[in-house]
């Protein structure tokens, strides 16, 4: 069965920096796509950074701040976040997909204060 873990949430303060992780476990197969989404208090589900083979594409609020970086030998991604906003408030989910099936992780609060 397909786990993934986060880890790196927590409360900073504005204009500070967080550095999330996500390591799968327990897939037979390699993860062709990894990103990470968030979800707001009181809004929907948001992609915020995706890598896709050789591509990466970032929500237009986090460009410039955010970066996301994979290991691929480890299954893992990551998500350098820094010149963090208040708006960048909320619970951060890590995805990927193996052979068209997306797994998601339990999600990881981050919380930045003004």
């Amino acid at each position: 069965q397909v786990q993934l873990v986060e880890s790196g949430g927590g409360l900073v303060q504005a204009g500070g920096s967080l550095r999330l992780s996500c390591a799968a476990s327990g897939s037979a197969f390699s993860f062709y796509v990894m990103g990470w989404h968030r979800q707001a208090p009181g809004k929907q589900r948001e992609p915020v950074a995706v890598s896709s083979g050789g591509s990466t594409n970032y929500a237009e609020s986090v460009k410039g701040r955010f970066t996301i970086s994979r290991d691929n030998a480890k299954n893992t991604v990551y998500l350098q976040m820094n010149s963090l906003k208040p708006e960048d408030t909320g619970v951060y989910y890590c995805m990927m997909v193996a052979r068209g099936k997306p797994y998601w992780g339990q999600g990881t609060q981050v919380t930045v204060s003004s």
